[in-house]
């Protein structure tokens, strides 16, 4: 549904408000129904008795990417009996993602929100969820702390970089060159994360293999994701990883460049059939499911029945592997398949000295390290040793 038609309905929907024409109103909601499953809920929920659970998106829910991995969670979340799920997508991380949780709130009836985009989180989500306080919104990533932002926030987030780390160790067999390439978005946490835990993977196989990382500005900026993939081919980095909202045009640049590629946020190899090694994606229908669960059974954050702050990684179901391609030698996938079993298990840790960055500064002393709990990898602003580019870049 276009974004023109919505805002026209809203208005209308607005108008009929002011008049008391609430019911009326609910029924020209401009947010876009659920699936069938979730329709099917409703029923069986009740009507009036269902909950609603409002999912915003940044781009489109079809962007093999970000957005369809959050898409294809609320979508199983919405078999829940006793939940209906309502989405929008393409909303910017502006003021206009207000007007939609409020839409979703006013109109469509919504108590729970997941605007699932890292912008949305500060200052918008924070503002709405001040300014209702009987709703909750659950952020992907946001970093809660607790007697600062309101009780009815969740921060929910995976230690995708472990699937990260097991990408790296596959990519670190499968380069021929030990030259490595990343496309990616923003330097926020999250992406340094998953460009230094990529990089540790491919080092424990090959110590002296690097990664070159271009920042393009933006979660969708096409033109300049292809530029830098076709920068990367020429200069003979031969695999190449990504943290952008859609891997879509990296991928497919890089297969027509005869390229090795590693997916992420959902399996693109569809995309790279030849080239495609494997990819971290996120498992959201674990998560979502267990979510909605909770929330058909009366269960919030503001009674502390559910945890603020969710995280878990391999383990825990909240990412997984893409299958790996056929260019994949056997002992690459042993390889990668060893190093998956000891993160599941917790006897490898990813970062663990010595450890620097790539600017010469020390960030772990050969007796320490950071297990994937702890707080200082939510906030990292440095590159390790090892990855050309900087975080200023």
């Amino acid at each position: 549904m276009s974004r023109s038609i919505r805002f026209s309905r809203r208005q209308v929907v607005r108008g009929l408000l002011a008049t008391t024409a609430f019911g009326a109103a609910t029924k020209l909601s401009g947010c876009s129904p659920s699936s069938e499953a979730g329709d099917d809920t409703s029923s069986a929920a009740g009507g009036s008795e269902e909950v609603i659970v409002g999912f915003i998106y940044v781009g489109p829910k079809d962007d093999f990417g970000y957005n369809q991995a959050h898409a294809e969670g609320a979508q199983a979340m919405a078999a829940v009996p006793g939940i209906r799920i309502i989405e929008e997508e393409n909303v910017p991380e502006t003021s206009a993602v207000l007007e939609t949780m409020r839409s979703m709130i006013e109109i469509d009836g919504a108590t729970v929100i997941f605007p699932t985009s890292f912008g949305y989180f500060d200052p918008y989500m924070l503002e709405m969820a001040a300014e209702f306080p009987e709703v909750q919104f659950f952020h992907a990533g946001g970093l809660y702390q607790e007697d600062i932002h309101p009780n009815n926030v969740g921060s929910y987030f995976g230690y995708i970089d472990e699937a990260q780390y097991v990408s790296g160790v596959v990519a670190g067999h499968m380069s021929e060159t030990g030259q490595l390439g990343f496309v990616a978005a923003i330097p926020i946490p999250q992406v340094l994360r998953n460009i230094n835990s990529f990089t540790l993977g491919a080092r424990s196989i090959n110590p002296a293999a690097t990664t070159q990382v271009i920042f393009t500005g933006g979660w969708a900026e096409p033109i300049k994701e292809a530029e830098a993939t076709n920068s990367m081919a020429d200069q003979g980095i031969d695999v190449i990883n990504c943290h952008v909202d859609s891997p879509k045009v990296v991928m497919e640049t890089a297969e027509e460049r005869g390229l090795y590629t590693v997916g992420y946020h959902a399996n693109q190899a569809p995309l790279a059939p030849t080239g495609y090694l494997t990819g971290a994606e996120w498992d959201w229908e674990s998560i979502y499911t267990a979510l909605g669960q909770q929330f058909v059974e009366g269960k919030t954050l503001m009674a502390g029945d559910i945890d603020h702050v969710l995280r878990g990684g391999l383990a825990e179901n909240f990412c997984k592997l893409s299958p790996y391609g056929p260019a994949v030698t056997a002992e690459a996938q042993a390889d990668g398949e060893a190093a998956k079993e000891a993160l599941v298990n917790g006897d490898l840790v990813i970062y663990k000295g010595e450890l620097d960055s790539n600017d010469g500064e020390a960030i772990l002393a050969a007796d320490e390290e950071y297990e994937q709990q702890n707080i200082e990898l939510e906030k990292m602003d440095w590159l390790i040793e090892g990855v050309k580019g900087s975080v200023g870049s």
